[in-house]
Protein backbone atom coordinates (compact mmCIF):
# COMPACT_ATOMS: atom_id res chain seq x y z
CA UNK A 1 0.00 0.00 0.00
CA UNK A 2 1.41 3.36 -1.00
CA UNK A 3 1.31 6.26 1.45
CA UNK A 4 1.17 9.87 0.28
CA UNK A 5 3.92 12.15 1.60
CA UNK A 6 2.05 15.31 0.65
CA UNK A 7 5.14 16.46 -1.26
CA UNK A 8 4.67 17.57 -4.87
CA UNK A 9 7.53 18.24 -7.29
CA UNK A 10 7.48 19.43 -10.90
CA UNK A 11 9.33 17.68 -13.72
CA UNK A 12 11.95 20.01 -15.21
CA UNK A 13 12.63 20.53 -18.93
CA UNK A 14 15.03 17.55 -18.97
CA UNK A 15 12.50 15.19 -17.35
CA UNK A 16 14.12 15.27 -13.90
CA UNK A 17 12.41 15.24 -10.52
CA UNK A 18 14.20 16.06 -7.25
CA UNK A 19 13.67 13.50 -4.48
CA UNK A 20 13.24 15.48 -1.24
CA UNK A 21 16.06 15.20 1.31
CA UNK A 22 13.70 13.71 3.93
CA UNK A 23 12.92 10.77 1.65
CA UNK A 24 16.57 10.35 0.56
CA UNK A 25 17.62 10.26 4.22
CA UNK A 26 14.89 7.76 5.14
CA UNK A 27 16.04 5.34 2.41
CA UNK A 28 19.77 6.10 2.73
CA UNK A 29 20.00 7.44 -0.84
CA UNK A 30 23.09 9.52 -1.54
CA UNK A 31 24.47 11.29 -4.60
CA UNK A 32 25.31 8.87 -7.46
CA UNK A 33 23.26 5.97 -5.98
CA UNK A 34 21.52 3.95 -8.72
CA UNK A 35 17.71 4.07 -8.60
CA UNK A 36 15.48 1.46 -10.27
CA UNK A 37 12.31 2.64 -11.99
CA UNK A 38 9.23 0.39 -12.08
CA UNK A 39 5.78 0.84 -13.56
CA UNK A 40 2.87 -0.59 -11.56
CA UNK A 41 -0.37 0.01 -13.39
CA UNK A 42 -0.68 3.79 -13.50
CA UNK A 43 2.05 4.39 -10.89
CA UNK A 44 5.77 5.04 -11.26
CA UNK A 45 7.79 3.46 -8.44
CA UNK A 46 11.37 4.46 -7.59
CA UNK A 47 13.53 2.02 -5.61
CA UNK A 48 17.13 2.25 -4.51
CA UNK A 49 18.99 -0.35 -6.57
CA UNK A 50 20.38 -3.21 -4.50
CA UNK A 51 22.49 -5.84 -6.26
CA UNK A 52 21.21 -9.39 -5.74
CA UNK A 53 21.94 -13.03 -6.54
CA UNK A 54 20.89 -13.89 -10.09
CA UNK A 55 19.34 -17.15 -8.86
CA UNK A 56 17.56 -16.46 -5.55
CA UNK A 57 17.57 -12.66 -5.13
CA UNK A 58 19.63 -12.69 -1.90
CA UNK A 59 21.51 -9.41 -1.29
CA UNK A 60 24.09 -10.54 1.28
CA UNK A 61 27.71 -11.74 0.79
CA UNK A 62 27.53 -11.75 -3.01
CA UNK A 63 30.39 -13.08 -5.10
CA UNK A 64 31.11 -11.71 -8.56
CA UNK A 65 31.57 -14.53 -11.09
CA UNK A 66 31.99 -13.52 -14.75
CA UNK A 67 30.11 -10.25 -14.11
CA UNK A 68 27.21 -12.09 -12.42
CA UNK A 69 26.45 -11.91 -8.71
CA UNK A 70 25.86 -15.19 -6.87
CA UNK A 71 25.31 -15.83 -3.16
CA UNK A 72 27.24 -18.50 -1.23
CA UNK A 73 24.11 -20.67 -0.81
CA UNK A 74 23.54 -20.86 -4.57
CA UNK A 75 27.24 -21.52 -5.22
CA UNK A 76 27.02 -24.44 -2.82
CA UNK A 77 23.94 -25.79 -4.61
CA UNK A 78 25.65 -25.47 -7.98
CA UNK A 79 28.68 -27.38 -6.72
CA UNK A 80 26.37 -30.22 -5.67
CA UNK A 81 25.00 -30.64 -9.20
Amino acid sequence: MMKSTGIVRKVDELGRVVIPIEIRNKFNIVEKDPIEIYVDGTSIVLKKFEPNCIFCGNTKNLIDYKDKLICPKCIKQIKEI
